[in-house]
Order: C-alpha cells, then structure tokens, then sequence
C-alpha cells in the first residue's frame, strides 16, 4: 500500500475533532447543573442542551471527525488506521488534567503508557 503522509492528517484531523467534542460537553456538563430527577424534566434538559451552541459544537465535531475517518480508512488498512484511535486516550488524559483539572493518577498515567505502547505495536507498517 502507497502511504503518503497527507493520508496521516485524515488521522490526525479524526483525533482532534474526537477529542474536542469529548472535552467541550465534558466542560459544558460541569457548567450546567445535573440531569433532573423527573422523566419530562429530563427531556426538557436534554432538549435544552442540543440547542445549547457549546453542545452543538461537540455534536459538529463529532460529525467531521466520521467524515475524517471514512477518508481516513479509504486510504488505510483499517487495522493500521484503528489503532490510531487509541491515541484520543492518551491526549483526552493530558488535556482532561490540564483544562478541566481532573486529577492525573498513576494508575491512569500507567494505563495510558500501555495503550501507546499497544499501539505502536499494532500500527507498525
């Protein structure tokens, strides 16, 4: 297979939009107050957050991050290209510490450490 390295940012554009959606709602979440109690309640939030523009975002990047990923695996074996995925945990960790303040613990530094080093196992050409 003829890999060039413009295929890799068909990656890398699918990490960031993966990673940002998965940090703006987080952050949004912790904003707005918790999921209501009540059934119709719980709608009407739910509602209330699809609309919210910070939400919409995360939903948005969710979508470009597939379409960067059908392109992504139209020039990659998806056992080379899948692997790559792996990586929105290690940079979810780093940025989840760092912008949302979440503690960074040994057991997850550790866990991280074996998922980067499973991956370039796995993504070995």
């Amino acid at each position: 297979m003829n890999i060039k390295i413009t295929h890799y940012l068909y990656l890398a554009a699918t990490i960031f939009f993966t990673v940002y959606g998965q940090l703006v709602l987080k952050w949004r979440m912790n904003q707005i107050s918790g999921m209501p109690t009540e059934f119709f309640e719980k709608i009407r939030f739910l509602v209330f957050l699809i609309f919210d523009p910070w939400v919409f975002s995360g939903f948005f990047a969710a979508f470009l991050a597939s379409l960067a990923w059908m392109a992504a695996i139209s020039k990659f074996e998806l056992s080379h290209a899948y692997p790559f995925m792996s990586l929105n945990f290690v940079i979810v960790l780093v940025l989840s510490g760092w912008i949302l303040h979440e503690p960074i613990t040994f057991q997850k530094s550790l866990g991280v450490a074996f998922i980067v080093i499973g991956t370039i196992i796995v993504a070995r050409v």
